[in-house]
């Protein structure tokens, strides 16, 4: 069949036009009016469209008035009762149907919009392979504002980071020398969406694991960020075998703390000891860590 150029050169059109498209995914932060960033704000406002989802009313209602015209929710694809993956799937095909349409789009996620956000980084997948200029902006998550709130530093001993249901169902080695972190307690083993309680009868077999790991008298802390202006964290120290009875939220995130010191590796410090250029007599750990990571 014989392209005429005029049609040649109507494809052409219609594909750049196509590709004029693009994406930024940006977070709001836990705690939306102290936690968006300038260039996120700045994004936003300048954004076609803005596909969001956020918990909160605050944080909804600055997105809208950042942008009254392209903001869009997309927080009814959750059904109730039915697997949060038909949500994400949506939302994903949501987000490609305003870049493909060459909108400037902005996706807004609360918290980090790369952690425990499938959406957000398949989208990006997606709209790269097809040639669409597509790229992420770093958030405050739940975990940054625990560090803060529990006065923790995760380069201290190291820390392990889960999902909590992943973190029950896998062989994970737990080293209780390090720091751990479990993301969503609250809807452990429970792949559906509840606008109230998740089903959380699993919390018994998660104790049991970690009490493989750690004594059942070791204190654990459930905590729980600020999300409005004004407003404390929900912190619990608690004895691990009291989590199964504690009224754990969707939004609540198990810190455990070390139950033992870490365990030199001697050889290894003798090789390094010899070869370090440390002056006085220091060591590794006497070492201050650069500011600012």
């Amino acid at each position: 069949m014989h392209t005429s150029t005029a049609d040649a050169a109507t494809s052409t059109e219609e594909t750049s036009v196509e590709r004029k498209g693009s994406l930024v995914v940006v977070g709001t932060g836990i705690k939306t009016t102290g936690q968006l960033t300038m260039e996120t704000i700045a994004w936003i406002e300048r954004a076609d469209a803005v596909p969001y989802v956020v918990g909160d009313p605050i944080a909804e209602a600055v997105i809208q008035r950042l942008n009254p015209e392209g903001a869009v929710s997309m927080a009814s694809y959750y059904e109730e009762g039915k697997s949060r993956m038909f949500a994400y799937n949506a939302m994903i095909e949501h987000i490609l149907r305003d870049v493909r349409s060459g909108k400037k789009t902005v996706a807004a996620f609360y918290g980090h919009p790369g952690v425990f956000a499938y959406p957000s980084h398949e989208s990006i997948k997606r709209l790269r392979n097809e040639g669409y200029s597509a790229k992420m902006l770093p958030g405050i998550s739940s975990e940054d504002c625990l560090f803060a709130d529990l006065g923790v530093d995760p380069a201290v001993g190291g820390c392990q980071s889960y999902e909590a249901t992943d973190f029950m169902l896998n062989s994970i080695n737990i080293d209780s020398s390090s720091q751990l972190v479990l993301w969503q307690i609250g809807t452990l083993g429970d792949w559906t969406y509840k606008r109230q309680m998740y089903d959380i009868r699993a919390m018994p077999l998660l104790v049991q694991k970690l009490s493989q790991v750690y004594p059942l008298a070791h204190l654990v802390t459930v905590y729980e960020a600020p999300m409005f202006p004004g407003t404390e964290p929900m912190i619990a120290k608690i004895p691990l075998y009291w989590l199964s009875d504690f009224p754990i939220t969707a939004a609540m995130t198990l810190y455990v703390p070390s139950a033992r010191s870490r365990t030199p590796d001697m050889q290894m410090l003798s090789m390094f000891s010899m070869n370090a250029p440390y002056a006085g007599g220091s060591t590794p750990n006497d070492t201050p860590s650069v500011q600012g990571s």
